[in-house]
Protein backbone atom coordinates (compact mmCIF):
# COMPACT_ATOMS: atom_id res chain seq x y z
CA UNK A 1 0.00 0.00 0.00
CA UNK A 2 1.39 3.39 -1.00
CA UNK A 3 0.86 6.23 1.45
CA UNK A 4 0.59 9.55 -0.31
CA UNK A 5 2.13 12.67 1.17
CA UNK A 6 0.30 15.86 1.99
CA UNK A 7 1.79 17.46 -1.13
CA UNK A 8 -0.41 15.24 -3.27
CA UNK A 9 -3.51 16.99 -1.91
CA UNK A 10 -2.41 20.62 -2.16
CA UNK A 11 -3.85 22.95 -4.75
CA UNK A 12 -1.39 24.05 -7.41
CA UNK A 13 -0.54 27.73 -7.81
CA UNK A 14 -1.86 28.74 -11.21
CA UNK A 15 0.20 31.95 -11.20
CA UNK A 16 3.38 29.95 -10.75
CA UNK A 17 2.29 27.33 -13.26
CA UNK A 18 1.31 29.71 -16.07
CA UNK A 19 3.32 32.87 -15.38
CA UNK A 20 6.40 31.34 -13.79
CA UNK A 21 6.54 33.28 -10.52
CA UNK A 22 5.06 32.89 -7.04
CA UNK A 23 1.81 34.62 -6.12
CA UNK A 24 1.11 36.48 -2.87
CA UNK A 25 -0.22 33.31 -1.27
CA UNK A 26 2.42 30.85 -2.45
CA UNK A 27 3.64 28.79 0.48
CA UNK A 28 0.56 29.24 2.67
CA UNK A 29 -0.67 25.66 2.25
CA UNK A 30 2.73 24.18 3.03
CA UNK A 31 3.15 26.53 5.99
CA UNK A 32 -0.20 25.35 7.36
CA UNK A 33 0.91 21.74 6.88
CA UNK A 34 4.13 22.48 8.78
CA UNK A 35 2.09 24.05 11.60
CA UNK A 36 -0.05 20.94 11.90
CA UNK A 37 3.14 18.87 12.11
CA UNK A 38 4.49 21.17 14.84
CA UNK A 39 7.31 22.51 12.70
CA UNK A 40 6.87 26.19 13.57
CA UNK A 41 10.19 27.50 12.24
CA UNK A 42 9.71 25.68 8.93
CA UNK A 43 6.22 27.19 8.67
CA UNK A 44 7.65 30.67 9.14
CA UNK A 45 10.39 30.06 6.58
CA UNK A 46 7.84 28.78 4.06
CA UNK A 47 5.37 31.65 4.51
CA UNK A 48 6.26 34.32 7.10
CA UNK A 49 2.79 35.86 6.96
CA UNK A 50 1.25 32.73 8.49
CA UNK A 51 1.58 33.99 12.05
CA UNK A 52 0.21 37.52 11.57
CA UNK A 53 -2.58 35.96 9.51
CA UNK A 54 -3.45 33.55 12.32
CA UNK A 55 -3.46 36.38 14.87
CA UNK A 56 -5.70 38.46 12.58
CA UNK A 57 -8.20 35.66 11.98
CA UNK A 58 -8.22 34.77 15.69
CA UNK A 59 -8.86 38.39 16.67
CA UNK A 60 -11.60 38.82 14.06
CA UNK A 61 -13.30 35.65 15.28
CA UNK A 62 -13.02 36.65 18.91
CA UNK A 63 -14.24 40.15 18.13
CA UNK A 64 -17.48 38.68 16.78
CA UNK A 65 -18.37 37.54 20.29
CA UNK A 66 -16.53 39.99 22.54
CA UNK A 67 -16.24 43.74 22.41
CA UNK A 68 -12.79 45.23 22.72
CA UNK A 69 -11.87 48.82 23.37
CA UNK A 70 -10.20 50.23 20.25
CA UNK A 71 -11.09 47.12 18.24
CA UNK A 72 -11.18 49.07 14.97
CA UNK A 73 -7.63 50.35 15.52
CA UNK A 74 -6.45 46.86 16.45
CA UNK A 75 -8.03 45.43 13.29
CA UNK A 76 -6.37 48.06 11.11
CA UNK A 77 -2.98 47.47 12.71
CA UNK A 78 -3.26 43.69 12.37
CA UNK A 79 -4.39 44.01 8.75
CA UNK A 80 -1.49 46.34 7.94
CA UNK A 81 1.04 44.03 9.62
CA UNK A 82 -0.36 41.06 7.71
CA UNK A 83 -0.25 42.93 4.40
CA UNK A 84 3.33 44.03 5.05
CA UNK A 85 4.36 40.42 5.71
CA UNK A 86 2.52 39.13 2.62
CA UNK A 87 3.89 41.76 0.26
CA UNK A 88 7.37 41.61 1.81
CA UNK A 89 7.48 37.84 1.40
CA UNK A 90 6.29 38.18 -2.21
CA UNK A 91 8.95 40.76 -3.05
CA UNK A 92 11.73 38.74 -1.42
CA UNK A 93 10.70 35.60 -3.34
CA UNK A 94 10.40 37.59 -6.56
CA UNK A 95 13.85 39.11 -6.10
CA UNK A 96 15.71 35.96 -4.99
CA UNK A 97 14.12 33.40 -7.30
Amino acid sequence: MIIQGIDDYMLPCLTKKYLGFDCLGCGMQRAAAFLFKGEFVAAFKMYPAIYPLIVLVFFLGLNMFLEFKHSEKIKIILILITIIFIVGNFLIKLYYH
